[in-house]
This record gives structure tokens, C-alpha cells and sequence, in this order.
């Protein structure tokens, strides 16, 4: 229905969709007596006026409706979704372009019952939030988020370095076996001094990387020396 001020001055109105008259009703009871509202008329079927809809406050007020009235945001926690629903394909598209004009895109899908305009990535929950004029939600989602990505960035860092580890006691254990064969052949005795250096080493710190090792000879070497060397003695140890 609609209603308008008696006040032929002010030239007020606002319209309201539902689906149970009483509720109709009982809204243009109320408007009539707080704001002096005589006239009402017939359902729209839920269709907005787009005269309406021109200015972007009013534009603001018909999506933070529509979120109050049928929309829904899961706990940023476990994921970001953000939806309106419709009874109409109209409607949806209406929510998606009025979302659009402030930069936010809404995606449209079948709904049981109708349609939904949603939008899954934490950034455009942002914007859509502020669009909304909600900033405790936004300062919420914001917070979520970093936590989130802190989180993940720290998962990462670590799955990193416990790959890496896992990689470098893989080469270590093999370089192990090379030295202790080159060892047991007798052969280890008459091999360069820098060879037998590095040996000793990869023996006592098994777990080292190869910076870490070359920091340790004398004189200090890189990782590229300290990798050409193993794989010196890996060649000898095939070899004898």
C-alpha cells in the first residue's frame, strides 16, 4: 500500500510491501496517527516506483530495507556470503543494479521461491555493509577479516618452513648415506680437503641447511659451494 501526509505542504509518502494485509494495515494506523497520513492504496505487488529511487539516499534506504526486510550475511568466521531474496527475478535484478551504482556486484541465482542477489568475497561484503550504512558491522567484518588473514598467512608460513624442513632432512639423510658409503669403501681418506671439511660437517649437523653448512667451513662459503661439493661427494660415492 501507500500512504500520504495529509499535509499537503510536506508532500510526504512511502510505500510498503507485504504480503498479510493486517500487517498493511497496522503500519497505516500507525503512520496515520504519528505522522498524519490519510490516504492509503493498493498493494504494488512489491514492484518500487523507480521515481523513488533517483537519489542515492533514497537508494540507500530501499537496499537497507531490503536487507532487514530479506537478507541474510553468514559469520564472517567461517565464510563470507551476503544475500538478498526475492520472490521475483525482477526484484533481484532491481537489488543487483541499485548495488551496482555504488560499486558493488551482486550476482543473481534461483532460489527455493524465488531469486537471490549475493555476493561471496570479504571485500564487497565491505563495501555492501557501508552501503547499507551499518559501521559496527563493517568494523566487525574488517576485524574478522584481518584475524583471518593473519591466520591463514601464518598457515602458510608455516606449511612453508615444514616443507623446506622436511626437504632438507630428505637431501641431508641421502648426503649422509653418500659420506658414510664413500667411508666404508676406504676412500674417504684420500679426498680433498674441502670435500672431507664439508663431509664432517653434514655429518655433525644433520639438520642444517646448506647456508647454514657453508657458514661454518673455513673460510666461509655460499650455499651454490656448499651444494657443488655435495654433490661432488655424491658422485664419488656412486663411482666407488
Amino acid at each position: 500500500f501507500c500512504a500520504k501526509s495529509a499535509k499537503t505542504e510536506t508532500k510526504a509518502e512511502f510505500f510498503l510491501a507485504s504480503p498479510d494485509s493486517s500487517l498493511a494495515g497496522k503500519c497505516f494506523t500507525l503512520s496515520e496517527k504519528r505522522f498524519s497520513m490519510d490516504k492509503v492504496c493498493d498493494s504494488m505487488n512489491g514492484a518500487a516506483d523507480r521515481e523513488l529511487l533517483k537519489k542515492n539516499c533514497c537508494r540507500r534506504a530501499f537496499l537497507r530495507g531490503a536487507f532487514l526486510a530479506a537478507g541474510s550475511m553468514s559469520d564472517p568466521k567461517k565464510g563470507y556470503h551476503l544475500e538478498f531474496l526475492s520472490r521475483t527475478e525482477k526484484n533481484a535484478m532491481l537489488l543487483s543494479v541499485l548495488a551496482s551504482g555504488f560499486g558493488v556486484e551482486l550476482k543473481l541465482a534461483r532460489r527455493p521461491g524465488g531469486y537471490g542477489a549475493y555476493v561471496k568475497d570479504g571485500e564487497s561484503i565491505v563495501a555492501m555493509l557501508a552501503v547499507l550504512e551499518a559501521p559496527l558491522a563493517v568494523m566487525e567484518m574488517e576485524n574478522s577479516r584481518i584475524v583471518k588473514e593473519v591466520r591463514n598467512a601464518v598457515n602458510r608460513k608455516v606449511n612453508c618452513e615444514t616443507a623446506n624442513i622436511g626437504k632438507t632432512i630428505a637431501a641431508s639423510s641421502s648426503q649422509i648415506d653418500d659420506i658414510r658409503r664413500l667411508k666404508d669403501s676406504g676412500h674417504f681418506s684420500s679426498l680433498p680437503s674441502s670435500l672431507k671439511e664439508i663431509a664432517e660437517l653434514r655429518l655433525a649437523y644433520p639438520e642444517l641447511s646448506l647456508g647454514e653448512l657453508g657458514a661454518l667451513t673455513d673460510p666461509p662459503i655460499g650455499k651454490s659451494g656448499v651444494n657443488h661439493r655435495l654433490r661432488r661427494l655424491a658422485e664419488l660415492a656412486r663411482r666407488f
